[in-house]
């Protein structure tokens, strides 16, 4: 199978190699895409070096799936120019996620809803997915009313550019800085754009897009989202008010044992999740589950997962994965 791979030397899209390489996806002609910039130079996959080429020839040489991960605008400009030429989409950026014609897939929670039709898929925000495979289980059980949740998220989410911003603050250092503020030591309450209502593009992503994954409108999410000087991966501290009530040990049996979820909830050994043990897996990791004393039908817990991984590549390539399965690659 031929698989193009749109902005395949950034952060995600050199983690979509090393995803694809690992769960030996069925890649016999790998055609790597990225900036102008960057073409003639090489990447390496499964031992073997490819060209990087221009979007024109990528297209020329009609890849049965194409994985997009170089930024809104380019996904704007060229997922319909590959979709035009009967090559499907997966997307990683913010670009398709709320159009009403695209889906939003995160396989553990709505394959179902993926058909020949789709030839652009829209991959969701990292912190959204992580939550929604954990909401999941738990709307189907005890049907969500509400969540409130509040993120701690990892520079490798904004790219090398904040990487690199918090190596050089831990040097002391001077460079080139991707946040408006200091990042070592420090806590900033600003991911993605300001809104109108106050909220960042961040939070309302959060909103948004689950209640498109679930399916379910009458879910309401309210999202403070922060990024942090750590890398592996996003960690999220999430309150879920049910309709029903619940019981703590079914609760974690159905996490346990539901698809993607590794439960990790054993204080007693200090067992819980944390972006140094979730960096460079697949699974989202939760624990810290305990019952809401100040109100009734109410859960905390605390969700991290690799958002370079099951955020980002791991879940692309899931898609694919599962188009695959379908018989629509």
């Amino acid at each position: 199978m031929k698989v193009a791979v749109v902005g395949a030397t950034g952060l995600v899209g050199s983690k979509m190699l090393q995803v694809l390489a690992e769960r030996n996806f069925p890649v016999d002609e790998l055609i790597p895409v990225a900036s102008e910039r960057s073409i003639g130079k090489e990447v390496t996959f499964k031992g073997k070096t490819y060209k990087i080429v221009s979007a024109a020839d990528a297209i020329a040489a009609k890849p049965n799936v194409a994985i997009f991960s170089a930024g809104g605008s380019t996904s704007l400009e060229l997922a319909p120019k590959f979709a035009e030429a009967g090559i499907t989409v997966i997307d990683n950026s913010s670009a398709w996620r709320m159009d009403p014609a695209k889906k939003l897939v995160v396989p553990e929670v709505n394959a179902g809803v993926l058909t020949a039709a789709d030839k652009i898929i829209a991959n969701p925000n990292c912190s959204t997915i992580q939550m929604v495979v954990v909401l999941k289980p738990l709307h189907e059980k005890y049907k969500i009313k509400r969540v409130v949740v509040s993120t701690y998220q990892s520079v490798t989410g904004t790219g090398v550019k904040a990487v690199e911003q918090l190596m050089n603050e831990r040097k002391g250092v001077d460079g080139p800085m991707a946040y408006k503020y200091p990042i070592d030591l420090n806590a900033l309450p600003h991911i993605d754009v300001f809104l109108d209502n106050g909220y960042t593009k961040e939070e309302m992503k959060m909103s948004n897009e689950t209640k498109k994954i679930l399916g379910d409108d009458s879910v309401q999410v309210t999202a403070t989202c922060v990024r942090i000087p750590t890398m592996g991966g996003h960690s999220e501290s999430v309150n879920i008010e049910f309709e029903k009530d619940f019981d703590l040990n079914e609760v974690k049996d159905l996490l346990s044992k539901s698809p993607g979820v590794v439960l990790q909830d054993d204080v007693a050994n200090f067992l819980y999740p944390m972006p140094l043990t979730a960096h460079d897996k697949d699974e989202t990791f939760v624990g810290r589950i305990r019952r809401d004393e100040t109100q009734p039908n109410t859960l905390n817990c605390w969700i991290v997962s690799d958002n370079l991984r099951k955020g980002a590549a791991t879940n692309a390539v899931q898609i694919a994965e599962c188009l695959l399965e379908k018989g629509l690659l």
